[in-house]
């Protein structure tokens, strides 16, 4: 069972789809895909517990460069 069976934001509908996130950590950026919970009126993206640890995770690595096992774009990061 979903969390929310409505936008918490709007009330629109909310659909699952694969999105594109970027993410920040000190001066460099990553991007990854992953699911999330799209509301169709609003565009809010409702992420599950477990993806938003993930971001933090990556987040921190990013701060300490610790980028070894993310594949270099430029300056910016793709996780896998």
């Amino acid at each position: 069972m979903k969390p929310f069976d409505k936008c918490p934001v709007c009330g629109g509908e909310l659909i699952e789809k694969e999105v594109e996130k970027l993410l920040k950590g000190g001066v460099n950026t990553a991007v990854l895909k992953v699911t999330a919970e799209v509301c169709l009126r609003c565009g809010e993206r409702l992420y599950p517990a477990e993806t938003v640890r993930r971001f933090e995770q990556i987040r921190q690595k990013l701060a300490k460069e610790d980028v070894a096992d993310f594949l270099r774009l430029g300056q910016t990061y793709q996780v896998a």
